[in-house]
């Protein structure tokens, strides 16, 4: 019962036409089971659970259509679009399967240089904390003091301390020091943990949308303007190649606006030939929002009540969408 009243709730906030709002869900990996180290992403049984309630009680859309479609003031009520940033294995051999179990669509921005055995820097430094045989690790040398690896709940607490005080290091710095924890942690350099080029064209054969995020997933905003624009182009430029067709949706790395990227870079995105984007800014996406920084959000909720409210909750929020500029 309680379902069905926030269905009709979701459709009062998100009615179909010109007054509709677009939910756009990130996710990232969909983990074939529960993991001590990693308890942000879902499980395939949590996916399941909400592609099935995304299926029986919202309107889900490839996120081309819904973009248009909000434009024109046509979309359904209740409208919603599933997307995966970075390129996980997973997203192929454990999403794809439920997501067309459920007809569901979704999109996958790829970071490029990642594919067939690449690994970005944070999948390092977890992997590397997860796997020390040392009690302890002492990175004093670059002023994050000694933690302890006594206990699962200690190396969760500093991955917890070390992923942020990495990630707006300059992307050489950051990257070398990830690699130097894995090199003390005996972690291989390559890794099974992204898809191949083949996986991407085996999702976009399935009908799902590849987008760009970038060839190295840098913080734009940290990032020289030659190399950011770099970045974007080629990043488009080598799924095109992929998937054997354009890509037109990209992913801001990151994506905070105005921490992650800025309006430079929202133009170098529109020059490069994408006709939408999508940012992390929280909230709900209106026919007034910007097409090139479209708001998302990541359902955290577990249990089908929390999540259906987490839903309509969100569709209320349109203070994180950002305006279209005039002439946008």
């Amino acid at each position: 019962m309680m379902k069905f009243l926030l269905k009709r709730l979701a459709g009062l906030a998100s009615p179909a036409g010109a007054r509709a709002r677009l939910s756009i869900l990130i996710y990232h990996r969909v983990l074939p089971e529960s993991d001590t180290f990693n308890q942000w992403d879902v499980t395939a049984a949590e996916f399941e659970l909400q592609m099935d309630l995304l299926a029986g009680h919202f309107s889900p859309l490839p996120l081309t259509e819904a973009v248009e479609r909000l434009a024109t003031g046509s979309l359904p009520a209740r409208a919603v679009c599933v997307t995966f940033d970075d390129g996980y294995v997973d997203n192929a051999e454990v999403a794809l399967p439920i997501l067309r179990k459920h007809k569901v669509p979704a999109t996958f921005f790829v970071a490029t240089g990642y594919l067939d055995g690449g690994r970005m820097w944070n999948d390092t430094v977890c992997e590397s904390i997860r796997v020390l045989a040392a009690p302890t690790l002492d990175l004093t040398r670059w002023g994050l003091g000694t933690f302890e690896l006594d206990s699962d709940v200690a190396r969760r607490s500093a991955i917890a301390a070390i992923l942020p005080a990495f990630k707006y290091l300059p992307a050489a710095e950051r990257d070398t020091r990830a690699a130097q924890l894995g090199e003390l942690a005996g972690v291989p350099r390559q890794s099974k943990l992204m898809m191949r080029e083949e996986q991407v064209r085996a999702l976009h054969g399935a009908g799902m949308e590849i987008g760009a995020h970038t060839v190295t997933h840098p913080i734009l905003l940290n990032t020289a303007p030659d190399v950011a624009r770099r970045e974007i182009a080629e990043s488009r430029s080598r799924l095109g190649e992929i998937v054997r067709q354009p890509v037109h949706l990209f992913a801001y790395p990151n994506g905070k606006p105005g921490v992650d990227y800025g309006p430079e870079h929202v133009t170098m995105v529109r020059d490069a030939g994408f006709k939408a984007a999508v940012s992390t800014g929280w909230g709900v996406a209106s026919a007034q929002s910007d097409r090139f920084q479209l708001p998302r959000f990541t359902p955290w909720d577990r249990t089908p009540g929390r999540f259906m409210l987490r839903m309509v909750r969100n569709m209320r929020n349109t203070d994180s969408a950002v305006a279209a500029a005039p002439g946008a």
